[in-house]
């Protein structure tokens, strides 16, 4: 992108970094807080490659407010971050979006399948997101792994609803509301990303999403095929998919949430509800260092307790301590009592037949 650290933007945004995969930290210079910005890059026939200081043009104008209008009526939601506006500098449509601490989604999905209960939390919280938008007559349409931010307790927070809202107005602006070159344009913005493309949008298509989403996360796939846009495309509208039976406990959700009949989804409460449910029954999560010790056979020394670890400030962890004492256990006998009788008799039986055999071996 065409800008660096602590470049000014729009007159109002400070760069923090350099812009990358379409996306860069700033300050807003008129609150102080801390924002992101998601770059849309526009064909010449929207900006006529003006000047950065001249008027810009009509259509980005149109695209602006119509973005902006989306971010004035989304709702306010714990969990969803909430969107700022948009503007136009040079040939890209800026949208901003408020930005807390916190690793992308999408990082965490690369290194690996995500445990079920794990995944459940995670769309609790997009359910819950998606809930309060809806009811403020919104759809998100932007729902991947890279419009979510999982923060340090595990909170997930839902953003990307403005650089989505972004894309298609574009695609519109391009191709027109519907047709072949709107399907052309939009494929060449969104890509062949599974969660993008449902049969039906609105509400009934962010919860299409959020099935794709978590049978991805659980598995570490898509459950389309998703190499290609018009591969994606077409197993979607055919229903050619992985079953969801591989999402365990969360598999009687998914699959009515990737029905193709939008009627028979849930909606976005039933699915907090259900994922409410399914997390009070939730099992205890497992001491990975308890679980490890299950697993040894024979302990190469004797067992000692260790006292707690002391966290959050780098220390090191104590030295073991002697285990706590107290009366011996009484030791069980060497000899069963059950046998003590019969070792007797035979004890006096043998001495009988000593004391016979020393007559006999005197006398004779």
């Amino acid at each position: 992108m065409r800008a660096v650290p602590g470049q000014m933007l729009a007159g109002r945004y400070r760069l923090t970094d350099h812009p990358e995969a379409a996306r860069a930290l700033a300050v807003d210079e008129r609150t102080g807080a801390l924002v992101l910005l998601r770059g849309l890059e526009l064909p010449g026939l929207l900006t006529s490659g003006h000047d950065p200081d001249d008027p810009v043009p009509e259509q980005g104008e149109r695209l602006v407010r119509r973005v902006g209008a989306v971010g004035a009526a989304a709702a306010t939601h714990p969990r969803l971050l909430q969107g700022v506006g948009a503007f136009v500098e040079g040939e890209l449509l800026w949208t901003v979006e408020e930005w807390t601490a916190g690793v992308p989604l999408s990082e965490q999905a690369a290194a690996g399948p995500v445990p079920p209960y794990r995944v459940a939390e995670v769309a609790a919280d997009l359910s819950g997101a998606l809930r309060a938008l809806h009811e403020a007559g919104l759809a998100h349409g932007n729902l991947t792994t890279e419009s979510v931010l999982v923060c340090e307790d595990g909170a997930a927070l839902l953003g990307g609803l403005l650089s989505g809202v972004a894309q298609e107005a574009l695609a519109e602006e391009l191709g027109g509301p519907g047709g072949r070159r709107r399907y052309e344009v939009r494929a060449t913005l969104v890509g062949p990303v599974a969660e993008r493309w449902p049969l039906d949008g609105g509400p009934a298509g962010d919860c299409w999403a959020l099935g794709v989403l978590m049978q991805r996360l659980v598995t570490g796939r898509s459950p389309f095929p998703d190499h290609g846009v018009p591969e994606l495309v077409t197993a979607v509208r055919d229903g050619r998919r992985e079953p969801a039976a591989v999402c365990g406990p969360l598999a009687p959700l998914v699959e009515r949430l990737l029905q193709p009949d939008p009627a028979l989804r849930p909606t976005a409460a039933q699915i907090q509800r259900e994922l409410a449910d399914l997390l009070a029954g939730a099992p205890e999560p497992v001491d990975e260092e308890r679980a490890a010790g299950l697993l040894t056979v024979k302990p190469e020394g004797p067992l000692v307790p260790l006292t707690p670890r002391r966290r959050g400030r780098g220390g090191p962890g104590r030295e073991p301590v002697a285990a706590e004492t107290g009366p011996e256990p009484a030791r069980p006998p060497r000899v069963p009592p059950a046998l003590l009788g019969p070792l007797l008799v035979a004890g006096v039986f043998l001495l009988l037949v000593l004391g016979v055999a020393a007559v006999v071996l005197f006398a004779g």
